[in-house]
């Protein structure tokens, strides 16, 4: 059996995997709330749970199956009624606690993952293409060959440009709760890597790929 760890921010993600049954992990070391959220592919059957809260020093362990893809990321300053209808400052998905296979409203901190069936390699990152709202970091353990971790464990909000932030409310956090990616802020063809800049000799490092 095989762990993994995603640290976002305060938070840790533990992954456990071998190749006949999976496990994830995910616990909160933040000193605030954050709801987890869980998106699968599309050959991939939603996990049991799809979006839940975690208070600090809290965790919860979900199972999965071998070849599972998809997604896992923690929303911010989130307020859900009774019947779990509500909004998130940071990695919305739909209103919803339970995401039901709407995945996070960018800019959002992603954990990516497909896990290999039998002998097949797990494949997996941390991305933050789509903008940054935690750090988050992946850690391995007890895997067979050599797995290593993976992950940002910087805080971009604090040297988030202002034409990238995002402002929390003041019913939340409020300050920077969130830092977009160029393409998502300005939606132009050099920052998305589009039109004719969609290629490795016209899509060139800016400015603000050099923040993420």
């Amino acid at each position: 059996m095989a762990s993994w760890s995603l640290p976002i921010s305060l938070t840790l993600f533990s992954l456990f995997t071998n190749s006949f049954a999976s496990t994830f992990t995910i616990a909160n070391n933040c000193p605030y709330t954050i709801w987890p959220g869980t998106l699968a592919g599309s050959a991939s059957p939603q996990l049991s749970t799809t979006g839940f809260r975690l208070d600090t020093g809290q965790s919860l362990t979900i199972a999965t199956t071998p070849g599972w893809s998809g997604r896992i990321w923690a929303r911010t300053g989130c307020m859900f009624d009774a019947t779990g209808d509500g909004s998130c400052q940071t990695g919305d998905c739909g209103g919803r606690l339970e995401c039901d296979g709407i995945g996070a409203t960018p800019p959002a901190s992603l954990f990516e993952i497909t896990l290999g069936i039998g002998d097949q390699k797990d494949f997996y990152d941390v991305s933050i293409v789509d903008g940054y709202n935690l750090p988050l970091v992946a850690v391995p353990r007890g895997v067979q060959g050599v797995c290593n971790a993976t992950g940002c464990v910087a805080d971009i909000n604090m040297g988030c440009p202002k034409e990238l932030q995002v402002i929390g409310s003041d019913e939340g956090e409020g300050g920077v709760v969130a830092c977009k990616s160029a393409c998502e802020a300005f939606g132009l063809d050099q920052y998305c890597c589009s039109g004719e800049f969609a290629n490795p000799t016209t899509c060139r490092p800016t400015f603000y790929s050099g923040i993420f």
